[in-house]
């Protein structure tokens, strides 16, 4: 078994209120120096057998129509070993 990530972020251009709130509330509690925060979505999917290029073309697909909304959101796929 094998595991496949897909990272789910906002595309740059959209505004990301959650990241902005951390930013704001980060030299609050302390933490200085850090100019940007933007959140996103980790999805770990533990794969049945091998991971070759048809199972990391349908996490692909997976991710393109229900994981990431992919009007305002980008996504990356990857192995994990």
């Amino acid at each position: 078994m094998a595991r496949v990530v897909v990272d789910v972020m906002l595309k740059p251009e959209i505004l990301d209120p959650q990241g902005q709130a951390v930013q704001r509330a980060l030299p609050r509690l302390g933490f200085e120096g850090i100019s940007d925060v933007r959140q996103g979505k980790r999805f770990e999917l533990e794969v049945d057998g091998p991971v070759d290029d048809a199972a990391l073309d349908r996490v692909r697909k997976m991710a393109e129509t229900f994981l990431a909304n992919t009007v305002i959101e980008d996504f990356t796929v990857k192995v994990e070993s």
